[in-house]
């Protein structure tokens, strides 16, 4: 390879990425805009729930009772009730999504030391919220029976129960359970594996469709040297994207970094490097600039955010679509993202997705440069 034809060619791609405005308004400002996007409207964080309801005891007791769900930070009162019918409407109408109902008779059951029954409606419409919102109603529940219990007995004259079990969480590399913690890292390898393919996936095939393609065949310049000429530019872009995603991440989403940062920009090339030749490889597959966008945005976007393990855990997924995930290679950036972000783990425990990403970036550009044929057939 002759560095000096090499150069030349990265340097009549990056003037051609410099004179186009859109092209560089996307490669700069789109990896920040998805993140910004995603990183505020993606949220498995279930708290807050609204919900309505009809007190029909009107009492101390009820209005006790009531009080541990306004105390928490899960659920928040946002109307009130007199009927079934304002509840289903309610509930219709999205302004809540659980309808908590207090019959006439509450304080007396407890007054009698009878089982007070409450109704919970949950909307299971959205059947995740809808569990994670009826095991926090269970929680409250629990814990007012348990105070309940306690005062009865200190008015009895009893002494406090000793509990047999008692449980002592502590959370480890996400302390605060912010699933912007756990979705940032992701989001950043998932959109940058989108970007890298976009990006690249027009440069070969817009040298056919311009009819260039024949100047640069007649020069003395090799296959290999056009392709890595090529992916120079959009290399510096990428990086430069993904220093400016981790900056946002610490900024504006104040996600933690633990681990290298020098380890994060190594595997953030790799992977780059990777998906820019295979961005490259579709384009020289095409030939056509509408035709390798689509694909590019089909073999990124759709794998990288369904099958990375961004959204839905890979375990949870039938075994047929386990298998695909292996050929994801987002899967693995992923994976050391995260590692690196809220572990600070190294090496030590993510050779094995360092490995299979060099595999990634070696194969693809080793397939950009066989595929590549200096002919005009």
């Amino acid at each position: 390879m002759n560095l000096r034809r090499t150069w030349a060619m990265a340097r009549k791609e990056f003037l051609h990425v410099w004179r186009d405005p859109r092209s560089l308004a996307m490669a700069a400002a789109m990896p920040l805009l998805l993140l910004a996007l995603f990183g505020y409207a993606l949220t498995l964080d279930v708290d807050r729930v609204p919900v309505v309801v009809w007190d029909q005891s009107h009492t101390p007791a009820s209005r006790q009772f009531l009080s541990q769900f306004s105390g928490s930070r899960y659920f928040t009162f946002v109307t009130s009730a007199q009927s079934y019918r304002e509840l289903e409407r309610a509930v219709d109408r999205r302004a809540a999504l659980v309808g908590l109902v207090i019959p006439p008779n509450f304080a007396e059951e407890l007054g009698a030391g009878r089982p007070a029954t409450v109704q919970l409606i949950v909307d299971g419409s959205d059947a995740n919220t809808a569990t994670i919102a009826v095991g926090y109603a269970d929680a409250v529940v629990q814990t007012y029976q348990q105070h309940l219990l306690h005062r009865t007995l200190q008015r009895a004259g009893w002494p406090r129960p000793p509990v047999p079990i008692e449980l002592q969480p502590r959370v480890w590399f996400n302390e605060a359970l912010r699933s912007r913690n756990f979705l940032v890292p992701g989001l950043i390898a998932v959109i940058m594996m989108i970007l890298a393919g976009l990006l690249t996936s027009q440069t070969v095939a817009r040298e056919w469709e311009r009819g260039t393609m024949e100047q640069l065949i007649a020069t003395p310049l090799r296959g290999s040297e056009l392709v890595a000429g090529k992916l120079l530019p959009y290399f510096g872009l990428g990086m430069l994207d993904v220093g400016l995603a981790v900056l946002m991440g610490q900024v504006l989403f104040d996600v933690p970094l633990r681990g290298s940062l020098g380890l994060l920009f190594t595997s953030a090339a790799v992977f780059l490097l990777g998906t820019l030749a295979l961005g490259m490889l579709i384009s020289i597959l095409t030939r056509n600039q509408l035709l390798s966008n689509q694909l590019a945005m089909l073999v990124t976007f759709v794998p990288s955010f369904l099958l990375s393990g961004l959204m839905f855990a890979i375990a949870n997924m039938p075994p047929v679509l386990q298998a695909i995930t292996y050929l994801v290679p987002a899967r693995y950036f992923v994976t050391v993202m995260r590692g690196i972000y809220l572990k600070g783990v190294g090496l030590e425990v993510l050779a094995v997705e360092a490995l299979l990403l060099v595999g990634f970036a070696a194969g693809m550009v080793a397939l950009a440069n066989a595929t590549f044929r200096k002919k005009l057939t």
